[in-house]
């Protein structure tokens, strides 16, 4: 495998690709990141072109087609992300025309030479001193606007540059509204706030005058740094920002509506187990999806494009934590003795069939906050439940238990073929075991065996979606009722209010 520079390229055939060559070009394109900056991959590339390109004969030739080998997967791989990629875009168009000015060269690889012209046509470059591309629709942010026509809308992938609307309240708790990039800074929002706000005084130190911070329902503050970036899609289920002086942080205190619970029916009662485990396997099979599969090694391993690439990912966790808190606080507002048994059987069969929908990911969080302490605790409440469904929950508890590995998880995992939701957090997991378990470079060369064993993991995620979701879900006004509900929970996220609901509604079950 020839080297230039960091960036090891395998060796590239015009004729024979071997699967070894196509899953090593896989595994630099996915991990890259870990050694190399996405820019500095691009330069390495570009320059190995060149260098190539002094050389003679075949291995000359040889090594500019393993270029566009690369090249063409990179794109292919990338596509939407590429717009987020400061400086990238015109090394790969330079790049690009350095290799379609040989194309005499590649009649081999015609196929390959058309689908790099495609690509380069098709994906979004961000090319500096280029006239700017249209401005985008402003998209609401996924848990903050609440409206019917937006959450019955199919979820698409945010990106960085995308323009959200977001409120910023203050320590009154009236608030403003604000137009900003997804992945703007704290910087960036507090000037804008200071903006809306309309500070005459002191216009030099306005921006100073404020500070953000991320403040949760249970009355946790999180002081945001000026430098820290992409903090929408970090926030907390019910946490909100708040942009107050340094005097006023103390004070500070969660919205009222985040605290007041108003306990009664709710679509849960109403609706049938089938119709809301679909509606939750569909909307989690559009999140899953939105997922860019390069977001997971951003994730875990903090890699030079930053947060920018992750906020899908992260949005997917808040969501599993929201369909974990929505079951406790569905259980928890139930008076009724019996109606709260009854939930727990629904819930218990909605769980059944997100299992058999190969919706891993609802299955394990409506476990999980059946597991919930304070609904746990509530033993006349589950000895009301019949010894079927204690059974059949004993069985899904074993499922979920992270004993030996995860090992029962990982054994039904294994026979499911796509599509499959995994449960997502224990692939963050795993991808954190690889990455703290070994060295990115061993003597200052790059440890292809770790970023083998990274790309694999990844490499999952492809397979898992490899194949369309079909579910068959009738459309009527019900239907929509349904879906609306599954995908705009109301719920409680502080764990000390639960326990109070709890203990309310039985006292002293010893």
């Amino acid at each position: 495998m020839p080297m230039h520079g960091g960036l090891p390229i395998p060796s590239y055939r015009s004729k024979i690709k071997t699967t070894y060559s196509n899953i090593l070009l896989d595994d630099i394109v996915l991990t890259h990141s870990l050694f190399l900056p996405t820019e500095k991959f691009l330069q390495e590339l570009h320059q190995y072109f060149v260098w190539a390109g002094g050389m003679e004969g075949p291995e000359g030739l040889g090594r500019k087609q393993a270029c566009l080998a690369m090249l063409l997967h990179f794109l292919d791989t990338y596509q939407g992300l590429l717009q987020e990629e400061e400086g990238a875009g015109r090394i790969i168009k330079d790049l690009y025309l350095l290799i379609m000015k040989d194309e005499s060269l590649y009649q081999d690889l015609r196929e390959d030479t058309l689908r790099l012209h495609q690509l380069v046509e098709t994906v979004e470059l961000k090319i500096p001193d280029e006239s700017q591309l249209p401005s985008k629709q402003v998209k609401p942010l996924f848990r903050h606007f609440r409206r019917i026509d937006s959450c019955l809308q199919t979820r698409v992938a945010f990106r960085g540059s995308d323009e959200i609307f977001c409120r910023v309240y203050m320590p009154d708790h009236s608030y403003v509204t604000i137009r900003s990039r997804l992945s703007a800074s704290v910087q960036d929002i507090l000037g804008s706030v200071t903006e809306k706000l309309q500070y005459s005084e002191e216009p030099a130190g306005r921006e100073d005058s404020l500070i953000l911070v991320a403040v949760a329902s249970s009355g946790e503050k999180v002081l945001l740094q000026p430098t820290e970036d992409c903090v929408f899609t970090t926030l907390g289920i019910n946490s909100h920002l708040f942009a107050c002086t340094r005097d006023s942080y103390e004070a500070l205190v969660p919205l009222p509506e985040e605290i007041q619970v108003s306990p009664g029916d709710t679509e849960i009662h109403r609706g049938e187990p089938e119709d809301v485990a679909n509606h939750l396997t569909a909307f989690h099979w559009e999140l899953f999806r939105c997922v860019h599969e390069l977001e997971f090694v951003d994730y875990v391993f903090h890699g030079e494009r930053g947060r920018r690439e992750t906020a899908n990912l992260e949005l997917l966790l808040q969501r599993c934590s929201e369909v974990t808190h929505w079951v406790a606080t569905e259980v928890l507002l139930c008076e009724a003795p019996g109606k709260r048994a009854q939930l727990l059987k629904k819930f218990i069969k909605i769980a059944a069939i997100c299992k058999q929908n190969q919706d891993l990911l609802s299955f394990y969080a409506l476990v999980m906050g059946l597991d919930n302490a304070a609904v746990s605790r509530l033993r006349l409440t589950w000895e009301k439940l019949p010894g079927k469904f204690k059974n059949l929950f004993r069985k899904f508890e074993n499922l979920t238990d992270p004993c030996r590995n995860h090992k029962s998880y990982r054994e039904v995992i294994s026979k499911m073929k796509p599509p499959v939701i995994p449960f997502v957090p224990l692939i963050l997991k795993d991808l954190t075991f690889l990455h703290e378990g070994s060295k990115t470079l061993v003597d200052g060369l790059v440890n292809i065996e770790k970023l083998h064993s990274v790309a694999e993991k990844v490499r999952t995620v492809r397979k898992y979606r490899s194949r369309p979701l079909c579910l068959d879900m009738e459309a009527s006004p019900h239907h929509l009722q349904t879906k609306a509900y599954v995908r705009q929970f109301q719920v409680i996220d502080n764990q000390n209010l639960l326990f109070e609901l709890s203990y309310k509604l039985e006292a002293n079950n010893q």
